[in-house]
């Protein structure tokens, strides 16, 4: 069997890189597959930058252009596999054209996309998404996956065959570190430019924690973000090759998040990005998070700013309690979202379908 995949961005997308890919060598055993992204590693360079429409502009044509290759040569594939979207603008064009043609497909998500939103940097393709064709993506798949019991529950109204596959993470890769003893205390933060926003209602709270701790630093990675007056900020892009050990400067991991259908949608990716690696988190008391974090556990959750100061002060002041919820926040991942654990789930979603069983909800959820 012969597998076509369809995501949005190359490897450097976090995205399909924690969804799609690293299930790939898994899939390897068994089925063929080729994974198309739409926009290349050029053009993800450029992306999220402000301006070079022109660049976008044929960057965007190539993605269109390798679509339409790919339906006139879908006769080569059994099964297409879709995450988030085939075509980034317009409605469902693709996926109705997978239905027409008889196509089995399987739909996977991980963000709200059926709500409106865009980045700051392409506020003028606003206009040309169409986050409603969502629902008829869903109807028309033969089966979806979903990041979380939010979107499960959404995609449950326009499909019966659905099952929650959280965003998992390859413990043999992302692992805990011993740290050494010393007096300065990194918080890191790990994200995107789609992300950095969410760091800007913590800045009272970067103010507090670093006039009552001298010896904290904070350490931000995939944006550029400061506060003036704060000079223990240190920002850097993310780097595929030093991902891992960036993560393991982190004493204490943060996700902060605003409470809103968008956010509800998410994943809690980078609170099991931390957790994976051993580092103990605060986390925004919002969405998955809730159900990843057992508050004071395997890591804290937070809602106000007090909430913030006050558990980041437990972590700064108390090694022993570092140490503590790192171990059990590895244990979680190693449980839960582990791609060891996680693949089985992927693969027997794809090998149900492929026999026609799609009533598999329950044994691959």
């Amino acid at each position: 069997m012969r597998i076509l995949f369809w995501v949005p961005y190359p490897s450097e997308g976090a995205s399909n890189r924690y969804r799609i890919e690293q299930y790939l060598p898994y899939l390897k055993k068994t089925w063929a597959h080729v994974l198309h992204p739409f926009w290349s590693s050029n053009a993800y360079k450029i992306l999220y930058q402000k301006g070079c429409l022109l660049k976008k502009t044929l960057y965007f044509a190539l993605g269109s252009l390798k679509r339409i290759l790919d339906i006139l040569f879908l006769f080569r594939y059994d099964i297409v596999i879709i995450h988030r979207e085939a075509y980034p603008i317009g409605g469902p064009i693709f996926e109705a054209l997978l239905h027409f043609f008889n196509k089995t497909f399987i739909f996977d998500f991980d963000d709200a996309i059926f709500l409106p939103t865009c980045s700051r940097a392409n506020n003028f393709i606003e206009k040309f998404k169409r986050p409603d064709k969502v629902s008829s993506i869903i109807s028309k798949s033969s089966y979806v996956i979903a990041g979380n019991s939010y979107l499960a529950d959404f995609a449950s109204r326009y499909s019966r065959d659905v099952c929650v596959i959280p965003t998992s993470i390859d413990t043999s890769k992302y692992k805990a570190c011993v740290k050494d003893k010393k007096s300065d205390i990194v918080i890191g933060w790990v994200g995107s430019l789609t992300t950095i926003d969410f760091l800007a209602p913590l800045s009272s709270v970067f103010m507090r924690l670093s006039q009552k701790y001298p010896h904290i630093k904070f350490k931000i990675i995939g944006g550029n973000f400061s506060i003036h007056g704060l000079t223990n900020i240190v920002s850097k892009q993310w780097s595929a090759c030093e991902e891992i050990s960036d993560l393991q400067t982190f004493d204490i991991g943060i996700m902060p998040m605003l409470d809103n259908k968008w956010t509800n949608g998410k994943c809690g990716f980078k609170a099991i990005l931390y957790m994976s690696c051993g580092i103990p988190s605060v986390c925004s008391a919002v969405g998955v998070n809730k159900e990843i974090i057992s508050d004071g556990e395997n890591g804290f959750l937070a809602t106000t700013s007090d909430d913030w100061v006050n558990k980041l002060s437990f972590l700064i002041e108390d090694r022993e309690l570092r140490e503590k919820i790192a171990l059990r926040a590895r244990e979680t991942v190693e449980e839960k979202f582990s791609v060891a654990v996680n693949a089985q789930k992927f693969i027997k979603v794809i090998q149900d379908v492929s026999k026609g069983k799609v009533k598999c909800a329950e044994s691959a959820g």
